[in-house]
Protein backbone atom coordinates (compact mmCIF):
# COMPACT_ATOMS: atom_id res chain seq x y z
CA UNK A 1 0.00 0.00 0.00
CA UNK A 2 3.07 2.17 0.26
CA UNK A 3 2.76 3.30 -3.61
CA UNK A 4 -0.72 5.39 -2.52
CA UNK A 5 1.54 7.63 0.29
CA UNK A 6 4.21 8.15 -2.11
CA UNK A 7 5.24 12.02 -2.29
CA UNK A 8 3.88 13.87 -4.89
CA UNK A 9 6.27 15.75 -7.21
CA UNK A 10 4.52 19.19 -5.67
CA UNK A 11 3.57 18.43 -2.21
CA UNK A 12 4.05 19.97 0.18
CA UNK A 13 3.80 17.27 2.86
CA UNK A 14 7.56 16.74 4.73
CA UNK A 15 9.66 13.94 3.69
CA UNK A 16 10.15 12.84 7.17
CA UNK A 17 8.21 10.35 7.73
CA UNK A 18 8.84 9.82 11.17
CA UNK A 19 6.73 12.94 12.27
CA UNK A 20 3.26 12.74 12.28
CA UNK A 21 1.04 15.64 11.76
CA UNK A 22 -0.10 18.29 14.13
CA UNK A 23 -3.54 17.32 15.06
CA UNK A 24 -6.06 19.96 14.08
CA UNK A 25 -8.04 21.79 17.45
CA UNK A 26 -11.51 20.80 17.12
CA UNK A 27 -14.39 23.61 17.21
CA UNK A 28 -17.38 22.71 19.22
CA UNK A 29 -20.16 21.65 17.24
CA UNK A 30 -22.97 24.72 16.84
CA UNK A 31 -26.59 23.92 18.16
CA UNK A 32 -29.31 23.15 15.78
CA UNK A 33 -31.35 26.11 14.99
CA UNK A 34 -34.15 26.62 17.32
CA UNK A 35 -37.57 27.82 16.93
CA UNK A 36 -38.02 31.28 18.00
CA UNK A 37 -40.44 30.43 20.96
CA UNK A 38 -37.61 28.35 22.05
CA UNK A 39 -35.76 31.33 23.41
CA UNK A 40 -38.17 31.50 26.20
CA UNK A 41 -36.67 28.27 27.28
CA UNK A 42 -33.28 29.70 27.44
CA UNK A 43 -33.92 33.43 29.38
CA UNK A 44 -36.41 32.73 32.90
CA UNK A 45 -39.25 34.89 32.52
CA UNK A 46 -41.04 36.73 35.32
CA UNK A 47 -44.67 36.00 35.23
CA UNK A 48 -46.85 38.88 34.68
CA UNK A 49 -50.28 39.04 36.76
CA UNK A 50 -53.40 38.77 35.13
CA UNK A 51 -55.15 42.07 34.82
CA UNK A 52 -52.13 44.04 34.63
CA UNK A 53 -52.43 45.60 31.37
CA UNK A 54 -55.89 46.12 29.04
CA UNK A 55 -56.45 47.48 25.60
CA UNK A 56 -58.92 50.47 25.61
CA UNK A 57 -62.04 49.71 24.34
CA UNK A 58 -62.39 53.56 22.28
CA UNK A 59 -58.93 53.74 21.20
CA UNK A 60 -57.45 50.28 20.92
CA UNK A 61 -54.18 51.41 22.70
CA UNK A 62 -52.80 49.02 25.66
CA UNK A 63 -53.28 50.76 28.76
CA UNK A 64 -51.94 50.21 32.40
CA UNK A 65 -55.03 49.28 34.61
CA UNK A 66 -53.73 50.40 37.87
CA UNK A 67 -53.31 53.92 35.87
CA UNK A 68 -57.08 53.99 34.35
CA UNK A 69 -58.23 52.83 37.77
CA UNK A 70 -56.32 56.07 39.55
CA UNK A 71 -57.68 58.27 36.56
CA UNK A 72 -61.50 58.17 37.56
CA UNK A 73 -62.01 55.21 34.97
CA UNK A 74 -60.89 57.37 32.12
CA UNK A 75 -58.42 56.28 29.20
CA UNK A 76 -55.05 58.37 30.09
CA UNK A 77 -54.86 58.10 26.32
CA UNK A 78 -57.86 58.98 24.63
CA UNK A 79 -59.96 59.98 27.67
CA UNK A 80 -62.70 57.68 27.10
CA UNK A 81 -65.13 57.35 29.99
CA UNK A 82 -65.60 53.88 31.34
CA UNK A 83 -68.07 53.22 34.38
CA UNK A 84 -67.18 54.27 37.71
CA UNK A 85 -68.81 52.28 40.44
CA UNK A 86 -70.93 53.81 42.92
CA UNK A 87 -68.50 54.09 46.26
CA UNK A 88 -65.48 56.12 44.07
CA UNK A 89 -68.58 58.18 42.49
CA UNK A 90 -69.45 58.99 46.45
CA UNK A 91 -65.93 59.43 47.10
CA UNK A 92 -65.58 62.14 43.78
CA UNK A 93 -68.47 64.03 44.76
CA UNK A 94 -68.62 64.61 48.51
CA UNK A 95 -66.34 66.01 51.25
CA UNK A 96 -64.42 62.71 52.76
CA UNK A 97 -66.13 61.12 55.49
CA UNK A 98 -69.85 63.27 54.76
CA UNK A 99 -71.71 60.50 53.23
CA UNK A 100 -74.15 59.12 55.50
CA UNK A 101 -76.31 56.26 53.77
CA UNK A 102 -79.58 56.02 54.33
CA UNK A 103 -82.10 52.76 53.50
CA UNK A 104 -78.53 51.04 53.26
CA UNK A 105 -80.44 47.01 54.34
CA UNK A 106 -83.93 47.16 51.93
CA UNK A 107 -83.39 44.58 49.35
CA UNK A 108 -85.36 43.38 46.70
CA UNK A 109 -87.73 39.79 47.12
CA UNK A 110 -88.85 37.37 44.18
CA UNK A 111 -91.88 37.92 44.70
CA UNK A 112 -92.92 36.94 40.96
CA UNK A 113 -90.61 33.69 41.27
CA UNK A 114 -89.02 34.06 38.22
CA UNK A 115 -87.28 31.51 36.44
CA UNK A 116 -84.66 31.18 33.45
CA UNK A 117 -81.62 30.31 33.00
CA UNK A 118 -80.96 31.55 37.24
CA UNK A 119 -83.65 32.41 39.00
CA UNK A 120 -84.23 36.13 40.33
CA UNK A 121 -83.10 34.84 43.49
CA UNK A 122 -79.92 33.64 42.39
CA UNK A 123 -78.94 36.42 40.30
CA UNK A 124 -79.18 39.04 43.46
CA UNK A 125 -76.92 36.58 45.35
CA UNK A 126 -74.32 37.28 42.64
CA UNK A 127 -75.00 40.25 42.23
CA UNK A 128 -74.76 41.69 45.72
CA UNK A 129 -71.57 39.33 45.89
CA UNK A 130 -69.80 40.75 43.19
CA UNK A 131 -70.75 44.28 44.01
CA UNK A 132 -70.77 44.66 47.76
CA UNK A 133 -74.14 46.46 47.62
CA UNK A 134 -77.71 45.26 48.49
CA UNK A 135 -78.92 46.55 45.18
CA UNK A 136 -78.47 49.06 42.13
CA UNK A 137 -78.40 52.52 43.95
CA UNK A 138 -77.16 54.15 47.29
CA UNK A 139 -78.62 56.53 48.65
CA UNK A 140 -77.88 59.13 51.54
CA UNK A 141 -76.82 62.70 52.44
CA UNK A 142 -73.81 64.38 52.10
CA UNK A 143 -71.65 67.68 51.55
CA UNK A 144 -69.15 69.03 49.04
CA UNK A 145 -67.58 72.25 50.00
CA UNK A 146 -69.16 72.11 53.24
CA UNK A 147 -72.47 72.59 51.41
CA UNK A 148 -75.37 69.53 52.83
CA UNK A 149 -77.20 68.38 49.96
CA UNK A 150 -78.97 64.30 49.63
CA UNK A 151 -77.37 62.01 46.62
CA UNK A 152 -78.44 59.20 44.91
CA UNK A 153 -75.58 56.95 42.86
CA UNK A 154 -77.07 54.03 40.56
CA UNK A 155 -74.05 51.71 39.88
CA UNK A 156 -74.45 49.86 36.40
CA UNK A 157 -72.57 46.81 37.44
CA UNK A 158 -75.75 45.35 39.77
CA UNK A 159 -77.86 43.65 37.23
CA UNK A 160 -77.26 46.56 34.50
CA UNK A 161 -78.43 49.06 37.04
CA UNK A 162 -82.21 48.01 35.86
CA UNK A 163 -84.87 49.86 38.01
CA UNK A 164 -87.21 47.36 40.34
CA UNK A 165 -89.46 48.24 43.66
CA UNK A 166 -85.99 48.50 45.77
CA UNK A 167 -84.01 51.28 43.37
CA UNK A 168 -87.83 52.83 42.49
CA UNK A 169 -88.22 52.95 46.48
CA UNK A 170 -84.80 54.36 47.46
CA UNK A 171 -85.06 57.24 44.83
CA UNK A 172 -88.72 57.88 46.02
CA UNK A 173 -87.58 57.94 49.55
CA UNK A 174 -84.87 59.79 49.17
CA UNK A 175 -86.52 62.79 47.67
CA UNK A 176 -88.64 62.71 50.05
CA UNK A 177 -86.46 63.01 52.35
CA UNK A 178 -84.60 65.86 50.58
CA UNK A 179 -87.87 67.70 50.34
CA UNK A 180 -88.18 67.16 54.24
CA UNK A 181 -84.88 68.29 55.31
CA UNK A 182 -85.19 71.29 52.42
CA UNK A 183 -82.04 70.06 50.65
CA UNK A 184 -80.77 70.03 46.89
CA UNK A 185 -80.88 66.53 45.28
CA UNK A 186 -78.37 64.88 42.76
CA UNK A 187 -79.03 61.63 41.13
CA UNK A 188 -76.02 60.26 38.69
CA UNK A 189 -78.25 57.97 36.82
CA UNK A 190 -76.86 55.11 34.82
CA UNK A 191 -79.55 51.94 34.15
CA UNK A 192 -80.52 49.36 31.29
CA UNK A 193 -84.45 50.35 32.14
CA UNK A 194 -87.20 48.11 33.82
CA UNK A 195 -86.43 45.14 35.89
CA UNK A 196 -87.74 42.49 33.69
CA UNK A 197 -87.54 39.99 36.55
CA UNK A 198 -90.56 41.76 38.51
CA UNK A 199 -92.76 42.53 35.53
CA UNK A 200 -95.00 45.42 36.25
CA UNK A 201 -93.96 46.30 39.39
CA UNK A 202 -91.01 47.67 38.08
CA UNK A 203 -92.97 49.58 35.55
CA UNK A 204 -95.18 50.80 38.62
CA UNK A 205 -91.41 53.22 39.46
CA UNK A 206 -91.64 55.28 37.09
CA UNK A 207 -94.68 56.79 37.90
CA UNK A 208 -93.93 56.38 41.35
CA UNK A 209 -90.29 58.34 41.32
CA UNK A 210 -91.77 61.01 38.96
CA UNK A 211 -94.34 61.89 41.53
CA UNK A 212 -91.46 62.63 44.51
CA UNK A 213 -90.03 64.63 41.80
CA UNK A 214 -92.65 66.89 41.11
CA UNK A 215 -93.36 67.52 44.90
CA UNK A 216 -89.23 68.25 45.73
CA UNK A 217 -90.09 70.76 42.77
CA UNK A 218 -92.99 72.50 43.90
CA UNK A 219 -91.44 72.77 47.48
CA UNK A 220 -89.20 75.00 45.41
CA UNK A 221 -85.84 72.91 46.02
CA UNK A 222 -83.04 71.88 43.14
CA UNK A 223 -82.43 69.03 41.43
CA UNK A 224 -79.64 67.85 39.62
CA UNK A 225 -79.42 64.76 37.15
CA UNK A 226 -75.45 63.59 36.04
CA UNK A 227 -76.73 61.51 33.17
CA UNK A 228 -73.49 58.66 33.21
CA UNK A 229 -73.10 55.95 30.04
CA UNK A 230 -75.30 54.17 29.62
CA UNK A 231 -78.93 56.22 30.88
CA UNK A 232 -81.78 54.08 28.87
CA UNK A 233 -85.30 53.29 28.97
CA UNK A 234 -87.48 53.54 32.05
CA UNK A 235 -84.72 55.37 34.19
CA UNK A 236 -84.66 58.41 31.17
CA UNK A 237 -88.16 58.12 30.66
CA UNK A 238 -88.97 59.36 34.67
CA UNK A 239 -86.94 60.80 36.98
CA UNK A 240 -83.87 61.06 35.06
CA UNK A 241 -85.16 63.69 32.82
CA UNK A 242 -86.65 65.70 35.27
CA UNK A 243 -84.17 67.57 36.40
CA UNK A 244 -84.32 71.41 37.00
CA UNK A 245 -80.17 71.12 35.38
CA UNK A 246 -79.18 67.98 33.30
CA UNK A 247 -75.54 66.94 33.02
CA UNK A 248 -73.90 64.30 31.07
CA UNK A 249 -70.78 63.04 30.91
CA UNK A 250 -68.76 62.67 27.38
CA UNK A 251 -70.35 60.27 24.93
CA UNK A 252 -72.98 58.79 27.24
CA UNK A 253 -75.61 56.96 25.73
CA UNK A 254 -78.79 58.16 26.68
CA UNK A 255 -82.04 57.05 24.92
CA UNK A 256 -85.23 55.17 25.75
CA UNK A 257 -85.23 52.30 23.15
CA UNK A 258 -81.95 51.07 21.44
CA UNK A 259 -80.93 52.30 17.67
CA UNK A 260 -81.92 49.10 16.28
CA UNK A 261 -85.16 49.14 17.50
CA UNK A 262 -85.72 52.88 16.22
CA UNK A 263 -84.27 52.13 13.04
CA UNK A 264 -86.47 48.94 12.75
CA UNK A 265 -89.40 50.35 13.33
CA UNK A 266 -89.49 54.01 12.03
CA UNK A 267 -87.82 52.25 8.39
CA UNK A 268 -85.50 55.24 8.52
CA UNK A 269 -81.80 56.18 8.44
CA UNK A 270 -80.67 57.69 12.51
CA UNK A 271 -78.15 60.71 12.12
CA UNK A 272 -74.98 60.46 13.09
CA UNK A 273 -74.26 60.15 16.93
CA UNK A 274 -77.75 59.52 17.44
CA UNK A 275 -78.37 58.83 21.10
CA UNK A 276 -74.87 60.40 22.63
CA UNK A 277 -74.73 62.96 25.15
CA UNK A 278 -73.26 65.52 22.13
CA UNK A 279 -76.16 64.64 20.36
CA UNK A 280 -78.95 65.99 22.72
CA UNK A 281 -76.96 68.94 24.11
CA UNK A 282 -77.81 70.23 20.53
CA UNK A 283 -81.31 69.18 20.58
CA UNK A 284 -81.88 70.58 24.12
CA UNK A 285 -82.11 67.70 26.37
CA UNK A 286 -78.59 68.20 28.15
CA UNK A 287 -77.77 71.61 29.72
CA UNK A 288 -74.09 71.04 29.92
CA UNK A 289 -71.26 67.81 29.22
CA UNK A 290 -68.99 68.17 31.92
CA UNK A 291 -65.32 65.58 32.15
CA UNK A 292 -65.78 63.45 35.02
CA UNK A 293 -62.31 65.26 36.07
CA UNK A 294 -64.01 68.88 36.28
CA UNK A 295 -66.96 66.80 38.00
CA UNK A 296 -66.43 68.07 41.44
CA UNK A 297 -65.59 71.48 40.98
CA UNK A 298 -68.60 72.20 39.00
CA UNK A 299 -71.23 70.51 41.09
CA UNK A 300 -69.72 72.18 44.06
CA UNK A 301 -70.35 75.30 41.98
CA UNK A 302 -73.65 75.22 41.00
CA UNK A 303 -74.66 73.55 44.79
CA UNK A 304 -73.28 76.91 45.72
CA UNK A 305 -75.32 79.14 43.51
CA UNK A 306 -78.34 77.04 44.25
CA UNK A 307 -78.01 77.18 47.87
CA UNK A 308 -77.23 80.55 47.90
CA UNK A 309 -80.32 81.81 46.74
CA UNK A 310 -83.02 78.93 46.96
CA UNK A 311 -86.66 79.06 47.05
CA UNK A 312 -88.74 77.48 49.71
CA UNK A 313 -92.19 77.66 50.41
CA UNK A 314 -93.41 78.37 53.75
CA UNK A 315 -97.56 78.67 54.48
CA UNK A 316 -98.72 78.75 50.74
CA UNK A 317 -96.25 81.35 50.12
CA UNK A 318 -92.86 81.64 47.71
CA UNK A 319 -89.80 83.08 50.12
CA UNK A 320 -86.11 83.65 49.31
CA UNK A 321 -83.75 81.59 51.83
CA UNK A 322 -80.59 83.18 52.25
CA UNK A 323 -77.78 81.29 53.08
Amino acid sequence: MAEFFTKAKYSTISQDTDQSPTPVPQEAPLPPPQHPGALSELVPRRDIPEGLWEKCKQCDETIFTREREQNWNICPKCGYHYPLPAPRRIQLLTDEGSFKEIDPDMTAIDTLKFEGVASYTEKLASNQKKTGMKDAVICGEATLNGIPYALGVMDFRFLGASMGAVVGEKITRLFEYATAKKLPLIIVTASGGARMYEGMISLMQMAKTSGAAERHKEAGLPYLVIMTHPTTAGVTASFASLGDLIIAEPEALIGFAGPRVIRDTTQAQLPEGFQTAEFLLKKGLIDRIVDRKKMREEVGLLLEYFVSRCKVIKNGKKAVKAE
